[in-house]
């Protein structure tokens, strides 16, 4: 898979580094490509330039690219990236950085962005999960789409625990598509039965996350 990075900073980098460890073919546009950092890179291919001029992002090769990640800390930048990959060089799939949470109604597919990742965000998200037992926690959601991925751990006294994932009458738009059990992903099927302390993983429509903690924490007092 090819992959363009616009921005070579510490998360343009690490994503830089994981893609070519998978033997991805990594191109990383920078204004100001530093030696120590290409360095640490030298299988990416380096282009120097603003990545928000057409001529730049022809050098690199966008046109040829699978995937385009606008990794600067610059959310402005992201934008101008993700708007030219997707409309100027028809690049299948856009992955932006959202560097203030603020701005993340702006990154959806009128900006050409397929996936926003906040990094704010998905820190808060990891620490609701860490300490939030039956209450349901969003993970991420996916740009252009009203969908979800959401998490809740079952706590003891759920109506779901020891029913089978087959027998729970889970809302419309909502679906069950792993475990996490005692750290380990379980690939649920019909016959799995929910244990106390499983860690849920659904993919929901945002108006139907409310019927998930009703089903599987409900409030007794509601």
């Amino acid at each position: 898979m090819r992959v363009v990075i616009v921005g070579a900073g510490s998360v343009g980098r690490s994503i830089a580094s994981e893609l070519l460890d998978k033997t991805h073919e990594v191109v990383l546009i920078d204004r100001r490509p530093v030696a120590d950092r290409v360095a640490e890179l030298p299988r990416a291919r380096w282009i120097e330039g603003d990545a928000c001029e057409i001529g730049v992002l022809t050098s690199a090769g966008v046109e040829d690219a699978e995937v385009v990640v606008a990794a600067t800390g610059d959310d402005k930048v992201n934008l101008v990236v993700s708007l030219l990959a997707k409309t100027e060089f028809g690049v299948g799939r856009i992955v932006a950085r959202v560097s203030h949470p603020a701005n993340e109604w702006m990154f959806d597919s009128a900006w050409g962005v397929d996936v926003a990742v906040s990094t704010p965000r998905m820190m808060t998200a990891l620490v609701e999960e860490a300490v939030s037992e039956g209450r349901v926690v969003s993970l991420f959601s996916f740009s252009g789409s009203t969908t979800q991925m959401v998490e809740i751990t079952v706590p003891a006294d759920s109506p779901t625990a020891g029913r089978t994932v087959g027998s729970v009458r889970w809302p419309a738009g909502c679906v069950l598509v792993g475990i996490i059990r005692d750290g380990r992903p379980v690939a649920p099927t019909p016959h799995d039965v929910i244990e106390s302390g499983d860690e849920l993983l659904l993919l929901a429509e945002t108006e139907r996350i409310s019927g998930i903690q009703q089903l599987v924490a409900p409030d007794p007092e509601a």
